[in-house]
């Protein structure tokens, strides 16, 4: 090799900086090898928990947050910085590709996502384009920005899931019961099959992005998926996740696949097509795997709410989750859902500690 050819200081550091990556303790568990240590990185571990995070978005609406390359690095940084996880997730929100699209669309504080006007005709349909890489340079340019800054520490890319995307689209809003969605599935299923497949190809859109712009894994969240039953899931929503996964499956990074009150659908979620299943705090995790079966990873699953007890009760709460995660194939410690805003970020430092020692004392000699 010529001088010239020679790769530059910065091309070696980024080289090595990936080979370190693809080394870490949260990429070896979600491919099912062993680890030196438990990962752990927590649901919406980047945002209004933390005072820094609250001090940086003030007078920021949310969805201009997130299409701000400069607050997105510096918000997705903060929770590793501070909790020292294994993992930082994109700091961004389900409906950002929706807004991108020209879905008129808001996040209204202590409401959620609202949209202007709801999705329920086939003429209606013909508003979700394709989604284009340009239509979100800002996410190209963050995750540059922060693969940079993060070195050996994986970054996560995430995507709201077709059905809890359709759900926000067809109810106008957050919903308890998700009634005009339901009527949607079972009265017109052809035209929610339409429906869920142009999301599915939107949602794929924006994960190949995040990808190809150097995401070393991503998840896909349903957190709506919990209002189906299995032969609903099966029958009307299994065939867009599929295409997600399978669209995004060429790239080798590993796939998480997560949803809120899914214990009868854990199978199911694994059969999309993830290497990962994140499991809530309602089902234990060696049930869980069960559920699952063979060789997939699963993720969860403390419930956040027990973040508010004294540091003993939240210690003994982990030990049963690591408890229950011996033996699996692959285990990645987290909440069984988000964490909730009024959590004292120094109990989330505890606990990533707490896991970092207590499984490695129980771990084999690995070398990463």
């Amino acid at each position: 090799m010529s001088a010239n050819e020679r790769p530059s200081g910065q091309q070696q550091t980024g080289r090595a900086a990936t080979r370190a990556t693809a080394d870490s303790a949260f990429l070896r568990a979600c491919r099912r090898e062993p680890v030196p240590h438990t990962p752990v990185w927590f649901m919406r571990q980047a945002g209004r928990s933390l005072p820094e995070y609250r001090k940086l978005r003030e007078g920021t609406a949310m969805l201009e947050s997130c299409m701000r390359p400069d607050l997105v690095t510096e918000i997705t940084l903060q929770p590793v910085r501070r909790h020292r996880v294994d993992a930082a997730i994109y700091f961004s929100d389900i409906v950002v590709p929706l807004k991108a699209i020209g879905i008129d669309l808001d996040i209204k504080p202590g409401v959620g996502p609202v949209v202007e006007r709801p999705i329920r005709t086939r003429a209606d349909l013909e508003r979700l384009r394709p989604l284009d890489p340009d239509d979100v340079k800002y996410v190209t340019e963050a995750i540059g920005a922060l693969v940079g800054e993060l070195g050996a520490t994986p970054l996560i890319g995430f995507a709201g899931a077709p059905f809890t995307l359709a759900s926000y689209l067809v109810e106008g809003g957050p919903s308890r019961n998700h009634e005009h969605t339901k009527a949607l599935m079972y009265g017109d299923p052809a035209l929610w099959a339409a429906l869920l497949d142009r999301l599915a190809d939107i949602t794929a859109a924006f994960l190949k992005v995040q990808i190809e712009a150097g995401a070393s894994a991503v998840q896909l969240f349903d957190s709506w998926v919990g209002a189906l039953a299995p032969a609903d899931y099966r029958r009307s929503v299994l065939p867009a996740s599929t295409k997600v996964f399978d669209a995004v499956a060429g790239y080798g990074v590993p796939r998480i696949h997560f949803g809120v009150g899914t214990g009868e659908l854990l199978g199911l979620l694994g059969e999309a097509g993830a290497d990962v299943v994140g499991v809530d705090w309602r089902v234990p995790l060696n049930e869980a795997a069960r559920r699952v079966g063979p060789g997939k990873a699963l993720q969860g699953n403390l419930d956040p709410a027990v973040l508010f007890a004294p540091r003993t009760a939240v210690e003994a709460k982990a030990e049963e989750v690591l408890e229950a995660a011996q033996g699996l194939e692959g285990h990645i410690f987290n909440l069984g859902h988000g964490v909730l805003p009024s959590t004292d970020p120094d109990a989330l430092t505890r606990l990533v500690e707490y896991v970092h020692t207590r499984s490695a004392s129980r771990a084999p000699s690995v070398k990463v």
